[in-house]
């Protein structure tokens, strides 16, 4: 039973699999092209607010380039370093942060890759022409494909958390869906690994999946997390 309240603790390891597309088939379909190297495209650009799934899709694109046995690396903005061979499949997040000197390593490094077989996917919370970059990089970032990956909606929330519900042999209802949005991490993929530890620890219990489990479970959670940074 402790297990099982540790098992939400982490969300699962992004992959384009667990990805809820929304409103964003066109994206998830051409990052699934780019990761698998099916595609003519080299460069792509996402941008849209923060928790709209912009890191999660760049982890699961280099994930799964690995997984292919082919090179890739990932980069946030604070990365003291972006050298990669220019046959890599580079991923650089959150490109809206990234200082002077950052700029012109990516610059550098979308040269690179260029030059190469390599390909390129940038992410950031504005269209290219609106960030705040150096003119040659925002130039570089805006030359291949742009898409804006929009966040779910509440409804789209609520429709994705019913369907996985479904999916596992239970409902869920609309008390336990609101207190899920109100009191747990608000991102997919977070919101799903806790549905799938609550069907877990309900059938341990053998108590249906009502508000007082799901408040329990999150409460023997929050004092197995507190208890285990205490010990590090």
């Amino acid at each position: 039973m402790k297990q099982l309240a540790l098992d939400i603790a982490q969300a699962p390891a992004p992959a384009l699999d667990n990805f809820v597309p929304g409103r964003n088939a066109e994206v998830v379909v051409a990052l699934y092209s780019m990761a698998n190297a099916a595609s003519g495209e080299r460069f792509i650009y996402l941008w849209g607010a923060p928790g709209g799934g912009r890191s999660h899709l760049l982890r699961a694109v280099v994930d799964a380039a690995r997984a292919d046995g082919r090179p890739a690396q990932m980069f946030d903005s604070g990365a003291a370093k972006f050298d990669a061979a220019e046959d890599t499949l580079c991923a650089v997040d959150d490109v809206h942060l990234l200082n002077e000197e950052a700029q012109i390593a990516v610059f550098n490094l979308h040269n690179r890759i260029k030059a190469g077989n390599g390909t390129l996917l940038a992410s950031g919370n504005a269209p290219p022409a609106q960030l705040k970059l150096r003119a040659d990089l925002v130039t570089r970032l805006g030359a291949g494909l742009v898409y804006q990956v929009h966040g779910l909606n509440e409804e789209e929330k609520v429709a994705a958390l019913k369907r996985h519900a479904q999916a596992r042999g239970f409902q869920l209802s609309q008390e336990v869906i609101a207190y899920l949005l109100r009191h747990a991490q608000r991102d997919l993929p977070s919101l799903l690994a806790l549905l799938d530890a609550l069907d877990r620890y309900s059938l341990a219990n053998r108590r249906a999946i009502t508000l007082p489990l799901l408040r329990e479970l999150l409460d023997v959670t929050a004092k197995q997390v507190e208890t285990a940074d205490k010990r590090r």
